[in-house]
């Protein structure tokens, strides 16, 4: 790991057998580290070339930037409501010599106009209350395609696992390193119910 001076860090690290850096400041998560949840849900994505990609709450980019490597990065979206973790997308697209990939400031999906995303990825904050994922899971439905994807990591399960069954009708729960990665996929145009 080198330093930058300023508190920034430069990660180097290697996912999905690419090698890639990071660039990360302190004010956002996991700063020293590519965080152990992210690493987890990743292994459980398959990233392919005709994949639609959002990275939600995308923080420094690392699950955008690795979905790069197997899907055009114009297929790709990433979004946080933290203009200092859009910074470091930015600069880290650049370090991952990536370009095209669209990143946009937004808190949850306010400013992102697309729809008919093959794979939604979030690890959204999780130390607070349920507001955030519960808008994530409930307006990322609709902006998925059929057949298409939302995962999630966190470290509690009972919540998010009745939050997907009511929005999704089911989903499938993987356990890694502590943490809990749902799966849940879009079967039809609308909510099995209400929640």
């Amino acid at each position: 790991m080198m330093s930058h001076g300023f508190g920034d860090s430069m990660l180097t690290t290697v996912i999905k057998g690419h090698p890639l850096a990071f660039e990360t400041a302190p004010s956002l998560f996991s700063p020293g580290q590519i965080d152990k949840g992210t690493l987890a849900m990743l292994k459980q994505i398959e990233f392919s070339p005709d994949d639609k990609v959002l990275d939600l709450g995308c923080g420094y980019g690392v699950v955008g930037i690795v979905a790069a490597k197997y899907t055009p990065p114009s297929n790709i979206f990433m979004s946080d409501n933290d203009k200092i973790a859009i910074k470091y997308a930015k600069k880290n697209t650049a370090h991952n010599n990536i370009q095209g990939i669209n990143i946009i400031h937004s808190n949850a999906y306010e400013n992102i106009n697309e729809s008919g995303f093959t794979i939604i990825a979030s690890n959204p904050p999780y130390h607070a209350d349920f507001s955030v994922p519960k808008l994530f899971i409930e307006k990322g439905f609709n902006r998925l395609a059929i057949g298409g994807k939302f995962y999630m990591v966190t470290k509690r399960k009972d919540w998010y696992k009745n939050k997907f069954i009511s929005i999704f009708g089911g989903v499938r729960i993987h356990e890694a390193d502590g943490y809990y990665i749902f799966e849940a996929e879009k079967r039809s145009h609308s909510y099995r119910k209400k929640a």
